[in-house]
């Protein structure tokens, strides 16, 4: 479905798989210092949304993904994974509980899987499922200034709106056909329309990847730097446990997500799925990429976990430096209690 706020003068096209909203409003430049300095709205629009209703529905959620859902207060906003039996990655999904609804939003064309999976699950629980893209959009505020903001517009917005308060921005559950006047209702407020390469550029440089993008069929949470935001290292049983206890307990991941910052004479951005190489051979690949206001070009990229952590690589003959964010260590949590305890 094409986002109506397309027709916005200066609104252009983001690439797949964000093509039904904008890049842009004609200028990235200032769209992306607003996202800094004041507040800003992202058409959002194209992320999967799914509604999941009754009294067991915090139960079913605990029980199926990463996160510890069971019990928590009206309004908890998180993040969650979905893994298969051996801890890939299928699912990650922005979480939030209204006291009445969980509302889960995913990338683009996953909404009606992950509804048709849950509801697979459900058996005996009291719980309804339903894929709500259809008529649910996400609009987010970002910036500084976003409570700002949102308090000068609430009363041109729906009533009861779904708002998913996370630390760096809230994201607006609107009924689709709210999407234009709630979004002209933040612009009059003081937020400046800006589009996905503004608030990719932001993502990236605050590390944190994006499933399908940054990911691939193999990716495990350690290596993502999931831990502790979508992941809960102390609740009971759920898809994919075993392989996010053995990595924290015994060992360490096979790969680790890191920043690169790139040679910013070239003109072009790697394309996704790029190898990194080092003396002349591949030990990773490029996820998502852009061109940030102040850091220039960046992107997110997953290499072997060996790989020195000061070693400089070449991305499609592009020369680039690497920011660790998860760092070669990471996980063998049992070990360094060991040694821990060795020490005293």
């Amino acid at each position: 479905m094409t986002s109506p706020l397309l027709s916005r003068p200066g609104a252009v096209a983001a690439e797949a798989p964000d093509s039904a909203v904008a890049a842009h409003y004609g200028e990235p430049a200032q769209e992306a210092r607003a996202l800094e300095r004041s507040a800003g709205w992202i058409d959002r629009s194209n992320r999967g949304v799914v509604r999941v209703t009754g009294p067991d529905r915090l139960s079913l959620l605990h029980s199926l993904t990463s996160q510890a859902l069971e019990g928590v207060p009206a309004g908890t906003a998180t993040e969650a994974l979905l893994m298969d039996a051996n801890g890939r990655v299928k699912q990650h999904m922005a979480v939030l509980d209204d006291g009445t609804a969980a509302w889960l939003h995913t990338e683009p064309g996953q909404g009606a899987e992950l509804a048709a999976f849950l509801d697979s699950m459900r058996f005996m629980l009291r719980v309804e499922v339903a894929d709500a893209t259809a008529e649910r959009a996400v609009l987010t505020l970002a910036g500084p200034d976003r409570d700002e903001v949102l308090g000068k517009a609430a009363g041109s917005l729906p009533e009861d709106l779904p708002v998913r308060r996370a630390e760096e921005e809230a994201d607006l559950l609107l009924p689709r056909e709210a999407l234009s006047a709630a979004a002209s209702a933040l612009t009059e407020a003081g937020a400046r329309p800006v589009g996905l390469w503004a608030y990719e550029a932001d993502r990236i440089a605050g590390h944190r990847p994006r499933q399908g993008l940054d990911t691939d069929e193999r990716s495990i949470p350690h290596e993502m730097g999931w831990i502790g935001t979508a992941v809960h290292l102390d609740k009971g049983c759920y898809p994919g446990q075993e392989t996010v206890a053995r990595v924290e307990n015994l060992g360490r991941p096979p790969r680790r997500l890191v920043m690169l910052h790139l040679d910013g004479t070239a003109e072009r951005l790697p394309e996704r799925g790029a190898a990194v190489e080092l003396d002349g051979r591949a030990v990773g690949r490029v996820g998502s990429s852009a061109r940030h206001h102040e850091l220039g070009p960046i992107a997110l990229a997953l290499v072997k976990r060996n790989v020195p952590v000061d070693a400089e690589f070449l991305v499609d003959g592009v020369a680039a430096a690497q920011e660790v964010i998860v760092p070669p260590d990471t996980g063998a949590a049992a070990q360094d209690r060991i040694r821990d305890l060795r020490g005293r």
